[in-house]
């Protein structure tokens, strides 16, 4: 467990390196590049799509949640997502799971231990295999399709089960040093293929790409690549910042892996700006969005005292 977390550190220290490399030796050919009035429409237009596709990731829970035989109160799960998203910046990457794990415990229909951390752990699980069968709409790409697609079959129950158990051990005492929950991984089975909770995840993880393109298209790069291409570089460079939480939200690994990746065939410095400036458009709405569902908590809880 410990090497594993080295691992993620390392890695995330290895990305921030590469992307300061990368800067550095770009920094002129980037001071150069800059927006006209239809560019900053673009990003803006980013930054709306990035905010609806952080409230359809809420409701997506919300649909893990019922496809797990749980009644979600639609609005309260949305706004507990949103709410503790802006944690996922924390060290760690594990601080916005542990707030929602605190609050299906504290409910006034609560989850036992196991029944919440299951639900807490599907929900980024399904995310990074929605991205990953975006990766084929790049074309073969080596063999990197196929292998991209694997993961659908890892949601087959007799396969998903135990890959659920052995990450609900690893990070049950993880959620356990933050204190105010009973972490403790279950023997909970999961009956079926989850169609829906998936599909709910692509939802998100398509218009998360709509916020992307409108980056791509702010700073004039689409026509280095097919839409495909792009979505395929996007899709895999997200789910590597999903899963090295120990970047927070993905900061450094993201950027690193989508200039990797596409730096063959993209100029580099404008591919570095398309990078950057998404990280802030996004940061943004995690931001814009965590602020305003706070705001609507407050007041309903206000309203039930009134």
């Amino acid at each position: 467990m410990k090497r594993f977390g080295s691992v993620r550190l390392w890695v995330s220290l290895a990305s921030a390196g590469f992307l300061l490399a990368s800067l550095l030796s770009n920094g002129r050919q980037m001071a150069q590049l800059s927006l006209d009035l239809q560019g900053w429409f673009w990003l803006l237009l980013g930054l709306g799509i990035s905010l609806l596709s952080l409230m359809v990731n809420g409701l997506a829970w919300g649909v893990v949640l019922r496809w797990l035989g749980h009644r979600p109160q639609w609005l309260a799960v949305m706004l507990l997502f949103l709410s503790s998203n802006l944690r996922k910046y924390l060290p760690g990457g594990i601080w916005h799971l542990h707030q929602r794990l605190r609050a299906l415990q504290r409910q006034s229909h609560p989850l036992s231990g196991p029944q919440a951390l299951l639900a807490v752990l599907l929900d980024p699980v399904l995310m990074a295999v929605a991205a990953l069968s975006l990766v084929p709409w790049g074309g073969w790409q080596g063999g990197l399709a196929l292998l991209c697609l694997l993961p659908l079959v890892l949601l087959l129950p007799r396969l998903l089960n135990p890959l659920m158990e052995r990450l609900e051990r690893s990070k049950a005492q993880q959620l356990l040093e933050g204190g105010g929950v009973s972490a403790a991984p279950g023997s909970l089975q999961l009956a079926g293929y989850p169609w829906q909770p998936l599909l709910a995840e692509l939802a998100f993880v398509l218009l998360r790409f709509a916020g992307f393109a409108c980056c791509v298209q702010a700073f004039e790069l689409a026509f280095h690549l097919g839409w495909g291409a792009w979505m395929a570089g996007f899709a895999l460079a997200w789910t590597a910042g999903l899963v090295v939480p120990a970047a927070p939200g993905g900061l450094g690994v993201f950027e690193t892996v989508l200039v990797l990746r596409l730096a063959g065939t993209v100029p580099e410095a404008p591919l570095l700006a398309l990078a950057l400036s998404y990280r802030v458009v996004v940061s943004l709405a995690d931001l814009v969005a965590a602020a305003s569902a706070r705001a609507d908590l407050a007041r309903l809880r206000n309203s039930r005292y009134c």
